[in-house]
């Protein structure tokens, strides 16, 4: 048993404390024997529990979900601390001259007319303080951990910036056009098709940007949808006695498309 003093409210300190108490002799075993990598899943996965609150609108359960981020982060940063690496005020630090120094229009004497020529600085200065010296040093530091459809949204928009000519609608729908037409000859072995779908996707990514639509929310948005009318077809099957592994394929295409007619008019 620990010396420890239940409080009526607790602060960033406790937090620090409580973690360093789990992570130390007479604290938990498990929380002992993890390491960055055991963890890491853990952390996106709060992240995007997280990210979920944020769409929900959840007040209450953002409030839980940033708890558990912030666990993440002090997590961490004590399994650097006692390998004597950095602390957590070098965390702080680290994070507090980056914001001044990317911020020159209200920490220097940096005028600013735009929120874009705001981004345009922000991106200049982080290429500079990566050491970034080409365009494609900058591509290439988008992380790959990122979703891959917002990774390559990251990835044309920088493209873009930098002068590829991957945006304007007509010349999007050309691209979309020709994609297609390479998988049509892939699929009759006359290509890697693994590589003309990339391609496909890709292109897909960089006519979201040039409608202004998230790639990611689009697909997920899409997911919903297939999912509502799929459940909606098993009801219809239901209704008429079968289950869904009964429907011949005429049959399941009637029912998909009186769901689909269904739930279009049903928003």
């Amino acid at each position: 048993m620990v010396n420890w003093s239940l409080k009526k409210s607790y602060d960033c300190r406790d937090l620090a404390e409580i973690v360093r108490i789990l992570r130390h002799p007479g604290g938990c075993p498990w929380d002992q024997e993890q390491t960055h990598q055991s963890i890491r899943r853990n952390f996106l996965e709060e992240a995007y529990e997280a990210a979920e609150a944020i769409d929900r609108g959840d007040t209450d359960g953002l409030k839980e979900e940033l708890g558990d981020v912030l666990l993440q982060v002090y997590f961490h940063t004590s399994i650097e601390e006692d390998a004597g690496r950095f602390t957590l005020d070098d965390v702080a630090d680290r994070v507090c001259k980056k914001l001044i120094y990317r911020h020159p229009h209200v920490f220097g004497d940096v005028s600013v007319s735009s929120t874009g020529e705001v981004l345009s600085n922000w991106e200049e200065l982080k290429r500079k303080e990566k050491g970034q010296a080409t365009q494609a040093d900058a591509l290439d530091a988008v992380a790959r951990t990122l979703p891959a459809l917002w990774r390559a949204e990251k990835v044309q928009r920088k493209a873009v910036r930098a002068g590829a000519p991957w945006n304007g609608w007509d010349a999007v729908m050309d691209k979309l056009s020709e994609e297609l037409e390479e998988i049509r000859a892939a699929r009759s072995g006359e290509g890697d098709l693994a590589e003309e779908l990339g391609d496909l996707l890709f292109v897909t990514v960089c006519a979201c940007a040039e409608a202004g639509v998230d790639p990611e929310q689009a697909l997920h948005a899409n997911v919903d949808k297939d999912i509502a009318r799929f459940r909606r077809v098993e009801e219809l099957a239901a209704g008429q006695g079968k289950a869904m592994d009964e429907l011949s394929r005429e049959e399941f295409l009637d029912l998909w498309a009186q769901a689909k007619d269904q739930l279009k008019w049903a928003r």
